[in-house]
């Protein structure tokens, strides 16, 4: 059953990337972030109360909400970085670099949590690896529109900061039932965010943004808080090894929405990449 989640949580993650590129366009990312998390959050909660496990949250042990708020925290700080990258890099580019983080994530998976080492594991993460490079393209305007490699950095860093909110995810919903976790961790996100807003000043900013980019944050709001559901549910009951690599599936939904409304298309470099990917990751479900 936690294929299942697994892939929810690919595809509403695909669909939420393109929903967000369209929503930031004209909106400051950290802003933009910020106003999203607020849908996270009332859809977090709402699920709780829908399957009534909102008086099971004086039963979390102090374990579990440390490492809930870790997880939080992570999740924020790559969320921050991803939007920006994604603000100013193509989609094409952005999403496979942050998508890196799964060869990280089952790494510190297989040894922090003795999910152990097995040869489609191994296949998995070479072919992903390797398909994450060749996707990597050089952005040759990057020069001429002064923003450079600046998309680069951010989604490494978010990539990174993905890799450890698998990992902390993970420690700290076990026990915890996964909606009420991710409604937890949520509101860690949701704090993190404003806090950056007003530390920068850009609350101010909300009353410029138009109508069309209000709808669009609001959808890839609720898109997020649908893989978020799928997502931490799948990783409660599945290795974590296993539950992100198919969960980056979103890959293809992305590049796939991006080509058609996006008009972005991909090098034959690149679709290699992309392939070696997808075999890779289908790889571990007949592991």
């Amino acid at each position: 059953m936690w294929v299942i989640y697994a892939l929810g949580s690919a595809l509403f993650a695909g669909i939420m990337s393109i929903l967000a590129k369209i929503g930031i366009k004209n909106v400051d990312s950290n802003l933009a972030t910020a106003l999203r998390t607020i849908v996270v959050a009332i859809f977090s909660w709402l699920m709780v109360f829908i399957v009534g496990s909102q008086s099971a949250i004086v039963n979390i042990d102090i374990k579990s909400v440390v490492f809930l708020i870790m997880s939080g925290l992570a999740t924020g700080g790559s969320w921050l970085c991803y939007f920006r990258a994604l603000q100013i890099g193509d989609v094409n580019r952005v999403v496979p670099v942050d998508k890196s983080s799964t060869v990280l994530t089952m790494l510190m998976s297989i040894f922090l949590f003795g999910e152990g080492f097995t040869f489609p594991k191994v296949v998995a993460m070479i072919l992903i690896g390797v398909g994450t490079y060749l996707m990597i393209e050089r952005k040759e305007t990057g020069a001429s529109n002064g923003k450079g490699y600046k998309w680069l950095v951010y989604a490494s860093l978010a990539a990174l900061l993905s890799s450890l909110t698998a990992v902390f995810s993970k420690a700290g919903i076990t026990g915890v039932e996964s909606n009420l976790g991710t409604a937890i961790r949520t509101m860690v996100v949701l704090v993190m965010a404003w806090l950056i807003v007003f530390f920068q000043r850009k609350q101010h900013e909300i009353r410029n943004i138009d109508r069309r980019s209000w709808v669009f944050i609001g959808l890839s709001g609720l898109a997020t808080g649908l893989s978020w559901v799928c997502f931490y549910r799948a990783l409660q009951e599945g290795p974590a090894s296993v539950v992100v690599p198919i969960d980056k599936l979103s890959i293809l939904i992305t590049i796939a929405f991006s080509y058609f409304i996006l008009r972005e298309k991909l090098k034959k470099k690149a679709i290699f990449g992309l392939v070696s990917i997808v075999i890779g990751t289908l790889s571990l479900l007949v592991g």
